[in-house]
């Protein structure tokens, strides 16, 4: 009779890695009696996490890095023997693109919101009144009560106004979640803004505080370092190093599941080819939608099967240096929402990120696909090639084809946060606490899209397991 927990995991990126690794680390440390297996319905492991190797270019073809501080993709790093491959992105100036002009991103712009005022007075990027409105947020009252869920938009159009939102704010933000700004949850995106609403009632003044305190603490001798991480070798090594401390017989891919379903105290696994296994508890990690038709036997998922998630395609072109004149010292641009381009951003790669790129040769990393108009897509690769050449072409003067490039698309690969996501997470997990224990939900559609957010969703579930064993 085997008295081991059993424990599954459904879902092979970087929340069902880090989970695996958590569970596998207690198995060997601490001699805990555990088994697991890792199911993934694709042929590899990483999930979003693609690394292509073309010709000597390390090609992200999902994200690309990971916030420094947000420490635990760090540590999972150092903790499987990456300590040394870590890379700090160059920094230089951001642009916005605005009616066919590049407006560098003014001084001291924090996700948009202005701490130094000269830089926001003498910027192009706005009129004299959308200046001035944006002022206002020094004497407007608060937009929000405490606990208040708003759309991010709403919010920062209270505070800062329309200009400000529409050229500067949504560009960034939207650049994160892929998503209407308007229909997004603060609560869900970003709850630290109503925190300093709610202490310092203007955003600019409490954004200015921060900063100084953060600049205070920071050792004035160092050089400034960029805010994100990523692998000299792509995040794709960071993936096989993950999976290289896995036991081989746990991992089984190109397998999928059909339903998952409480029978007494385990959850049976029903797997597409009609066979099933029982297991004490189950991490589900799979993208909302496909969570929702796993526990379809079951009436408290409505929501994740609801939950709309964007579509987008990345297009790495890469040339040789002499092809591409860009007269522009920086690292990339986002585009304003009232402009007419495709394109939602490039990335001049070679720039931001140098090891990617072969010597005297040029990457660029552009982005397609927005909220409510995502057809672009679903057109073939010639076609988005060609649509993205043609507002580059108006940007920086490109003379020759490119060497090669890579599209990637991503369907319905965006979960958005809309307003209540909280409170209707709170009410899933309410429900699975009453009726389903053993059962534990993370991934980017519950609290936090990022790598390390992932991370820490993926450990969590397995420290539930833990304490209750």
């Amino acid at each position: 009779m085997n008295d081991k927990k059993r424990v599954a995991i459904i879902g092979g990126g970087i929340t069902g890695l880090a989970a695996a690794f958590k569970l596998e680390k207690s198995i060997k440390e601490s001699q805990l009696p555990i088994e697991y297996e890792l199911y993934e319905a694709g042929h590899q492991l990483g999930g979003k996490i693609q690394t292509d190797y073309t010709d000597g270019f390390v090609i992200e073809k999902g994200p690309d890095s990971f916030l420094a501080r947000k420490e635990s993709m760090s540590r999972l790093a150092r903790e499987v023997g990456l300590e040394h491959d870590f890379i700090h992105n160059d920094t230089g100036q951001a642009y916005i693109l605005k009616e066919g002009i590049l407006h560098p991103i003014p001084g001291g712009a924090i996700m948009g919101i202005p701490t130094e005022l000269t830089p926001f007075a003498l910027t192009k990027l706005f009129s004299p009144l959308g200046k001035i409105r944006a002022l206002g947020d020094f004497i407007l009252p608060k937009t929000t009560e405490k606990n208040e869920d708003i759309s991010v938009g709403h919010f920062f159009r209270k505070r800062l106004g329309n200009e400000v939102v529409d050229h500067l704010i949504e560009p960034l933000l939207s650049g994160i979640y892929a998503g209407n700004i308007d229909r997004l949850s603060l609560q869900a995106t970003f709850p630290q803004f109503q925190q300093i609403e709610e202490k310092h009632q203007s955003l600019i003044k409490g954004m200015k505080q921060t900063r100084g305190k953060q600049q205070e603490n920071s050792a004035e001798s160092k050089p400034k370092k960029g805010m994100f991480l990523t692998f000299k070798h792509g995040l794709k090594s960071f993936v096989d190093a993950i999976e290289a401390q896995l036991s081989p017989t746990a991992i089984h891919l190109q397998t999928s599941i059909k339903k998952v379903e409480k029978k007494g105290d385990v959850f049976e696994l029903l797997f597409e080819d009609g066979t099933s296994k029982e297991f004490d508890d189950v991490i589900i990690t799979t993208a909302p939608h496909i969570t929702a038709s796993l526990l379809n036997t079951y009436p408290f998922f409505k929501y994740l099967e609801n939950m709309e998630a964007t579509s987008v395609a990345t297009i790495a072109l890469a040339y040789k240096k002499e092809a591409v004149h860009n007269p522009y010292k920086g690292t990339g641009f986002v585009v304003s929402r009232k402009s007419d381009y495709s394109i939602t951003a490039c990335t001049w790669t070679h720039k931001k990120w140098p090891h990617s790129t072969p010597e005297g040769h040029v990457l660029l990393r552009c982005y397609v696909g927005r909220p409510d108009d995502a057809d672009i897509v679903d057109k073939s690769d010639e076609e988005i090639v060609a649509t993205v050449l043609r507002d580059l072409q108006g940007i920086m003067e490109i003379n020759d084809s490119p060497l090669f490039y890579k599209v990637t698309r991503w369907k319905e690969s965006m979960p958005q946060y809309h307003v209540g996501h909280t409170y209707k997470l709170a009410k899933i997990k309410e429900d699975i606490a009453r009726h389903l224990q053993g059962l534990h939900l993370a991934g980017a559609g519950f609290e936090g899209i990022g790598l390390p957010d992932c991370i820490d969703q993926g450990e969590d579930a397995v420290d539930s397991i833990l304490r209750n064993m």
